[in-house]
């Protein structure tokens, strides 16, 4: 689904709102999701496009990021492959990480200066809307250094973001109920694997896929004070 939104530039009051979409995506494999992150970028940094955030699930890979430390990538291509897994090296900040079904990831498709914002202002933005998402659910999230959402010890979101043209790409990544052995193949952006967990770990009942999905997407639309289309 496509759903059309307007963001609200609140400094030039005058100005027609941006059009900005929400697209959500079914399971789709990595490098066709990559494709389409180009396409829209591309569209938002001509301004034929105010905006997008795409959500989906990927089918099983790990990206290797431009700051990876190849130590921290525990078995060979061809071992991962006999898991059903990718390896797909990419442009984006971090280090390692693993995607997967069960995993709801978010790349923002977002111009900075539009939204009066710079890199670390929007890594911090990123932050709160997975922090006031695991809010809805009881769930208490925080930070710990480097970008991504912690609940006590255990990570359960990273975020890894490219900005390119003063427009960013790739995102976020929450692990709702993921197969967690797979992150054993990596030091998941240099941690240990087991201080990686998911909502299925520490929730009973689990909310659905599609619940995670729309409580983020609607705490995306307030912290970027988007207005669906009347």
């Amino acid at each position: 689904m496509n759903e059309s939104l307007y963001l609200t530039d609140v400094r030039r009051p005058e100005a027609d709102p941006l059009e900005f979409h929400l697209i959500n995506l079914g399971l789709t494999p990595y490098r066709e999701a990559l494709g389409l992150q180009i396409r829209l970028h591309s569209d938002v940094r001509s301004g034929k496009l105010g905006g997008a955030l795409i959500l989906l699930e990927h089918h099983p890979v790990i990206t290797l990021g431009a700051s990876t430390q190849m130590e921290n990538l525990l078995a060979s291509e061809d071992q991962l492959a006999e898991h059903g897994i990718e390896l797909v090296r990419i442009d984006r900040g971090g280090d390692a990480t693993y995607h997967g079904p069960g995993q709801l990831v978010g790349y923002p498709i977002v111009n900075l200066r539009a939204i009066g914002s710079d890199v670390h202002g929007f890594l911090r933005l990123l932050e709160q809307v997975v922090i006031s998402t695991l809010a809805e659910f009881g769930l208490s999230g925080g930070n710990k250094g480097p970008a991504g959402v912690w609940i006590g010890d255990k990570k359960i979101c990273s975020i890894g973001i490219a900005v390119r043209g003063g427009v960013t790409y790739h995102g976020f990544a929450l692990n709702v109920s993921p197969n967690l052995r797979h992150f054993t193949f990596i030091n998941p952006c240099g941690l240990d694997s087991a201080q990686i967990t998911s909502l299925e770990r520490i929730m009973d009942p689990l909310p659905s896929m599609s619940t995670v999905r729309a409580t983020i997407a609607e705490h995306f639309r307030r912290s970027l004070k988007l207005r669906a289309e009347r």
